[in-house]
Formats: structure tokens, sequence, C-alpha cells
């Protein structure tokens, strides 16, 4: 063959091999592209006006922890009987309450749904509040592994201060043994997981009670005149004195004690007040350097 046929043959081949590896070249610069604007385009979410998780989207929670809401509070309460006059979620509706305006008053806060099933007693023979109907109860070890599993799910999701925050006694030991658990578990992790043992403390509600001329016959120590006050506070519609007075006389236990009739809901007030300033005290001390405010610091 001859220079040339030849000839064309290699001015054939050549932008050939110029077309391939432009189109290689363009490609690559194209998935560059391409992967750099869906790297910058993660999903973001502007704060809703919220504290509470339960209410927020995913995108909403993730953005709130980008702008430094990483303190979480896990509101624990319970279902039981509070006496004739009082409904079984009690504790949830006071605990709800309580825990939103912490979150509130703390700053960059947010709220978990409440824990409403705690440990109440024994089955078989029923003890405490199991002897009544429409108490729920759990057994104690499986209360204490619900709140390992949230605790450890905020922890996977960025919080770095867990506070248990208990509306009701059954549920103070397994707060604290949880508590305790990870915060070994976790040393050196720079998450927390506080239990906020001074929320459920009383002596300055009964203080502030004995200074209003109340005795200790009056006040009670369940579903009594402190407990029925705060729901007064939060949640009327769930407490009838009307259809407690109208109690008839029986032998059979009514299920709270003290003197409900004397609550009110400006006891109410100021009792929760005792014992929110109570747990923002305890959790402030935790974080000495947290700023007040819920403002988005961005």
């Amino acid at each position: 063959m001859s220079d040339h046929q030849a000839a064309p043959l290699n001015g054939d081949k050549t932008p050939r091999r110029r077309c391939l590896w432009l189109t290689v070249v363009f490609s690559v610069l194209a998935a560059a592209v391409l992967g750099m604007a869906f790297s910058q385009s993660t999903l973001t979410a502007p704060m809703p006006d919220t504290v509470d998780m339960a209410d927020m989207t995913w995108v909403e929670v993730r953005s709130a922890i980008e702008r430094g809401y990483t303190v979480a509070i896990v509101p624990t309460g319970g279902i039981e009987q509070n006496g004739a006059h009082m409904v079984l979620g009690k504790h949830d509706y006071i605990v709800r309450r309580a825990a939103g305006r912490i979150a509130k008053e703390l700053g960059r806060t947010l709220v978990t749904p409440v824990v409403s099933f705690v440990p109440e007693g024994s089955y078989d023979p029923p003890s405490g509040n199991m002897q009544f109907p429409g108490t729920l109860g759990v057994p104690e070890p499986v209360f204490a592994q619900v709140l390992e599993g949230i605790a450890r799910s905020l922890k996977s999701a960025g919080f770095k201060t867990i506070c248990f925050v208990g509306d009701h006694g059954g549920n103070q030991a397994s707060q604290a043994a949880v508590a305790a658990k990870l915060n070994r578990e976790w040393a050196g992790q720079a998450t927390t997981v506080l239990h906020v043992a001074d929320y459920y403390a009383d002596e300055a509600q009964i203080r502030y009670l004995r200074e209003k001329g109340e005795t200790p016959a009056t006040i009670g120590s369940h579903a009594g005149l402190i407990d029925t006050s705060e729901l007064l506070a939060v949640h009327p519609r769930g407490v009838d004195l009307a259809w407690l007075a109208a109690l008839p006389l029986t032998s059979e236990a009514t299920g709270h004690s003290g003197d409900p009739m004397r609550a009110s809901a400006a006891y109410g007030t100021a009792l929760l007040d005792i014992r929110i300033n109570a747990a923002l005290r305890q959790i402030r001390a935790a974080l000495p350097d947290r700023q007040a405010s819920n403002q988005d610091p961005l």
C-alpha cells in the first residue's frame, strides 16, 4: 500500500480519538460539577415555632442541632389512678407543660414526647397504684431499657446533653441508674446524661404550702393538694372537685390523700414555678457556659 493510500486512514483515526477523549473529559467534568452541586444542597429548614420534637420533621431537628440545639429533655410521667377527682394522665399533663417551659427558659433545647408507661407496682398480687383500674405499669427493667434506647437515639442524632425529668416517684431510681450507666460508658465522648432529681424533690413546695398555713394533713402525699393544684394550673378539665365533694361515706379507698378541696390553680402555678426553677438550676449547673436564649445563633 502506498503512502498516498494510507494517509486518509491515519487522518480518519485522529479526529475519532480526539472526539473520544473530549467525550471522556466532558463526562468527568459534568460528574464533578453535579457532585459539587448535590454536596452543597443538603436539606435544611428554619427553626419551627416549637420545642417539641414530635411536631418537627427530621430535617428541622437536624437543622436545630446544627444551630446549637444540642440539649434534649426526656419527660417521664405515668398513667395511674389519681383519686376519684383527677384523670389518669395527671403526670403526663404536668410534666409535658413543665418540660416545655424548662426548654424555653434554658435555651436551645428540644423536648421528646412524654414517656407514659412507667413502674407502678407489682401485678399479682397488685400493689400500689396497680390496685386501681386504669393504672398502666411496666416492670422497672423495661422502663430503664426504654430510657436507655431514647438516650442512645438522641446521642446518635447529635445531642450532647440528655436530661431525664420525671414527674413520678417510681421513675426516679431508673432515671438515676440509666444516667450513671451511660455516663460511665460515654466518658470522654462529650455526651452527658443528667437525672434531674431536683425537679421531683418536694421540700421547697411543702415549705411554701406550710408558709401559707397548710399542714401535713391537708397537703397529703398522693393526688392531694400539690398534685391537684398543679393539674388545675395546666389542665383544669382533668380535675372535678365537685365530684370529690359528692363522694359518699365509704370504707373503700379513694386513692388520694390530704385535702384536694383546698387546691387551686394559683397554688399550682406557684408550685410548678418552684419545681421548674429547681430543674433549671440543676441543668444550668451542669452547663455553665450555655447561653440562656433560644435565639438562633446564626
